[in-house]
């Protein structure tokens, strides 16, 4: 079975701090959404350009879709693309893997060959 992934970008500390409690609650804008705002593959680099321009010490997590069961909605957002929003908190369970997201010299990030 090929896994299905969707990705966080997030502050490394506040990543950190979600594995040192064992489950992540959200960002800030998740909290005042009532949702965790997930990308696909294909949707990284917007967000990341949109949301997260200039910003260093960041991580890339993957997260399993099939992990997250019926609280992972598929729901319109930008210029009408579907993404995924987690209704509920993220289990470390559910978690891949995080790796940096490091932005280069021209202040793009640079994102891991497998994505």
């Amino acid at each position: 079975m090929v896994m299905s992934l969707i990705y966080k970008i997030s502050p490394e500390s506040d990543w950190r701090a979600a594995q040192a409690a064992g489950v992540y609650t959200g960002a800030p804008v998740d909290l005042a959404d009532g949702f965790i705002h997930f990308s696909a593959a294909d949707q990284l680099r917007e967000t990341a350009a949109k949301h997260f321009h200039g910003q260093a010490h960041l991580l890339l997590i993957a997260v399993e879709t099939e992990a997250l069961g019926e609280a992972l909605k598929w729901e319109p957002s930008r210029g009408g693309a579907l993404f995924p929003h987690l209704y509920a908190d993220l289990p470390m369970s559910a978690v891949v893997w995080a790796k940096p997201l490091p932005l280069g010299e021209d202040g793009v990030h640079r994102f891991p060959e497998e994505v």
